[in-house]
């Protein structure tokens, strides 16, 4: 009598409508860790040079970003090597850390913001990190438009959270721009605090969506 064997799992592959989707989140979040290297060694090293706080914490946001795409590029090869049903743990767990990195980013920002404004200190004009600040306002743009689509399209929440670091790093540059010519211009020290706090109802918005698993939706 024949022995009746086990069906082992079976192993399916993305399907093909979203390979290229997958492919392209792969591209970006490459773009993301160069980009991010350079922007975290210029902009700490600037940070530290010229005791900027606001530029320093626009390094280390760049630290959290580079952690995400990590984060994000296991989530999708885990999708390539086993096919999108076995991705849903792999989601779930990038999800809740991406969500996890923008309650840690709304943190720090918090308690710099709120530093500098009751010891009165604002920055050091910086160069250096001006103009990476300055490149990075429509780089950032760029990538969060693509990724926030992408996540739609294949319903990937941690895609979202990552997409929603690099537009709170577009906010971020903008307000280290905005700051820094403030204080060479005015020498108005307080306009980076009260900048840098105003983003963070947003963090915490997006943060507790990917952190509780709500549905993408539209941006």
């Amino acid at each position: 009598m024949t022995e009746c064997c086990a069906p082992s799992p079976l192993i399916l592959p993305p399907r093909p409508d979203r390979l290229p989707l997958i492919r392209e989140a792969f591209c970006l979040e490459w773009l993301t860790i160069g980009w991010m290297t350079i922007e975290a060694v210029v902009c700490i090293g600037a940070g530290f040079t010229a005791g900027s706080l606001v530029v320093l914490a626009f390094g280390l946001d760049s630290l959290i970003e580079l952690a995400s795409a990590g984060v994000l590029m296991w989530r999708l090869s885990v999708e390539l090597r086993h096919g999108q049903k076995f991705s849903e743990r792999a989601e779930d767990i990038a999800s809740r850390i991406g969500g996890g990195l923008l309650f840690a980013l709304a943190i720090y920002i918090t308690i710099a913001a709120l530093w500098s404004l009751w010891t009165g200190t604002g920055e050091v004009f910086s160069w250096p990190g001006f103009i990476v600040a300055l490149i990075a306002i429509p780089a950032m743009r760029y990538l969060a438009h693509r990724k926030i689509a992408i996540a739609e399209k294949i319903g990937s929440r941690a895609l979202r959270a990552d997409a929603i670091e690099a537009v709170t790093c577009g906010w971020l540059s903008f307000v280290v721009v905005v700051s820094l010519a403030a204080q060479w211009i005015t020498g108005a020290w307080w306009i980076d605090g009260v900048g840098s706090l105003a983003i963070v109802w947003f963090l915490i918005k997006e943060g507790r969506e990917a952190w509780s698993g709500s549905e993408c939706c539209c941006y």
